[in-house]
């Protein structure tokens, strides 16, 4: 198996997980091979944007997440409200939480925990929208 057909492979397996990204909830095939084509060994920063509709169920998704994500290897570096544009479009986002993680595999862990993928439709069914934006560090 060479390695094209390998994260090809990956993120086949990882949408079959979480889902194919049409309802914006998850990534897109072409986002999880964003995320498989970066060199294993480069640090990796999620900035993410939560619009909450359900603050029980993203409660819920918090009370496994967070765990998950620190024995992966990850750290937030921020969790915060957000309170608005300073410079720029105004967008309304009601958290930001930015989250490090000191390689590609350090998320995939994360992503192949199964506690995780049992929690993360919790964090579907609490956004009515958000955002994830990959940042190199």
């Amino acid at each position: 198996m060479n390695a094209t057909s390998s994260v090809q492979d990956r993120a086949i397996a990882l949408s079959a997980a979480y889902g194919d990204g049409a309802d914006g909830a998850t990534p897109t095939s072409t986002q999880w091979q964003r995320l498989l084509d970066r060199p294993a060994d480069q640090p990796i920063t999620l900035l993410n944007l939560f619009k909450i509709r359900d603050q029980a169920a993203f409660d819920r998704y918090a009370e496994v997440s967070i765990p998950a994500m620190q024995k992966a290897g990850g750290t937030f570096l921020m969790i915060a409200p957000c309170t608005g544009a300073f410079l720029g479009e105004d967008e309304d986002w009601d958290l930001v939480a930015i989250g490090r993680y000191p390689d590609a595999a350090a998320l995939l862990r994360l992503l192949d925990d199964p506690d995780y993928q049992a929690a993360f439709p919790h964090r579907t069914a609490a956004c009515a929208r958000q955002k994830v934006l990959i940042c190199d560090n």
